[in-house]
């Protein structure tokens, strides 16, 4: 079998705060939407990304229409300058969960929520602290 698209599907009782959130803080572009269903493309240097939403009371009744509780799912963003992004999204209203840190293992990063619940982890790879890899080596 060949994949022509793998993205999650996320239930939310908040689809159209939940769209307008990712074309507003981070440039998705609408592929498909219906009332009870939105597909999001992001865009990325390494290529594109497929987000899709439903609501819980969507018509095709497939397992699974629980509404996403907000556990067990990070969404992470890679971007140049996690600081500016920071700033950028949190200047435009967006909740910021986990302030900028520079983490050991070579990140700057901070963590933003979707009104879904999804938590956003954006990152800007750095360099790593001196010899904090080693210790992992197989």
């Amino acid at each position: 079998m060949k994949a022509l698209d793998v993205y999650p599907l996320i239930t939310t009782a908040k689809l159209a705060e939940t769209r307008d959130f990712y074309v507003r803080h981070f440039g998705a572009t609408v592929l498909f939407e219906a009332r009870w269903v939105v597909v999001l493309s992001l865009a990325g240097e390494r290529g594109g990304f497929t987000l899709a939403f439903m609501t819980p009371d969507h018509p095709t009744r497939p397992p699974g229409p629980e509404a996403f509780d907000g556990k067990g799912m990070i969404l992470t963003v890679q971007v140049a300058d996690a600081a500016a992004a920071q700033a950028a999204l949190r200047g435009a209203g967006a909740p910021i969960d986990y302030p900028l840190a520079v983490e050991a293992w070579g990140q700057r990063r901070f963590m933003t929520r979707d009104p879904a619940g999804v938590l956003i982890d954006v990152v800007e790879q750095i360099a790593p602290a001196e010899g904090y890899w080693e210790r992992y080596a197989a």
